[in-house]
């Protein structure tokens, strides 16, 4: 339950950061992923800005839940990392990882983090936040350094980090929310939470 006794919030992810986030700011919710075909929806709708594809990934998710718990009220949450027009998805091993940590060396990135608020099949609300993040040039011997200090955790997240753990050192400099990066536009919708009493404070 939340502050809204009737209502019931549910985070349609499996994002330990997400939950974190959430559970920081002590609103009360469960998580139940959604389990959509992520890339054939993106294929399918043929989008070629990035922003764009972290919008409608996350609608899907809070709609593809919502269907199932109508009475809910459905987080979707995804981000996309693009570099120049080139948009990034996880990496599937450590060479994978390796190679997008060495085409992002010396340049900046961008995060795109979406979210969207769902009840049954209507989006409530939806916002997209970018963060701009400059990797530090690395040697090839710095790279594999990073990846034995990161271990598995390159493969969990999109350009093969978490600013929140080991990934901090492969930054010069970062421009956007951090919890932007951390993969939720947090403050906005905590601004929709309160305004419909799932938050803790009004």
């Amino acid at each position: 339950m939340t502050g809204n006794l009737s209502s019931r919030l549910i985070l349609a992810s499996q994002s330990p950061a997400r939950q974190a986030l959430l559970r920081g700011a002590k609103v009360n919710f469960e998580a139940l992923p959604a389990k959509i075909d992520e890339r054939g929806i993106e294929q399918s709708a043929c989008l070629a800005e990035a922003a764009a594809v972290a919008a409608l990934l996350a609608r899907e998710k809070a709609r593809h839940v919502g269907r199932a718990h109508p009475e809910a009220y459905v987080i979707g949450a995804d981000q996309t990392l693009a570099l120049g027009a080139r948009i990034f998805a996880k990496a599937e091993n450590r060479a994978g990882a390796r190679e997008q940590l060495k085409s992002m060396c010396g340049t900046t990135h961008e995060l795109h983090s979406a979210v969207a608020v769902a009840k049954g099949d209507a989006i409530l609300f939806e916002c997209v936040s970018t963060a701009r993040m400059t990797v530090r040039p690395l040697n090839d011997a710095q790279i594999e350094a990073y990846l034995d200090l990161a271990g598995d955790a390159v493969m969990a997240s999109v350009g093969g980090y978490q600013l929140e753990g080991a990934g901090v050192h492969l930054f010069e400099k970062i421009e956007g929310d951090y919890f932007t990066i951390l993969g939720l536009p947090l403050l906005p919708l905590l601004n929709f939470l309160r305004g419909h009493g799932l938050a803790p404070l009004p």
